[in-house]
């Protein structure tokens, strides 16, 4: 089994920034995909990025690329995603989720709100 516990969500006035945290517990995640998700109101969860941990590449999505930034800390066991240039379309609930595969994704932090204010 894997915890993962977000933090960092709040809100913050467009244009600004906000750094989001995924700290991982129960087994080491090296192994895992660790990907970002996020739900708007009234909207499908959405695939933001994911990184995979002993390879080190990156994959996002069209609306953040250039955005935001997806890094890890082995020693931390913990992924963190750099929001800048905030949009109040990136309003959502942000989820972590770590994955055996890039499309499946077995565990789920409870996630955390991010309010972007034009």
């Amino acid at each position: 089994q894997v915890q993962l516990v977000e933090s960092g969500g709040g809100l913050v006035q467009a244009g600004g920034s906000l750094s989001l945290s995924c700290a991982a517990s129960g087994r080491p995640i090296s192994s895992y995909f660790m990907g970002w998700f996020r739900q708007g109101p009234g909207k499908d969860r959405e695939f933001v990025a994911r990184i995979r941990w002993s390879a080190e590449s990156t994959v996002y999505a069209d609306s953040v690329k250039g955005r935001f930034t997806l890094s890890r800390d082995n020693a931390k066991n913990t992924v963190y995603l750099q929001m800048n240039s905030l949009k109040p379309e990136d309003t959502a609930v942000y989820y972590c989720g770590a994955g055996s595969t890039s499309s499946k994704y077995e565990y789920w932090g409870q996630g955390t709100q991010v309010t972007v204010s034009s």
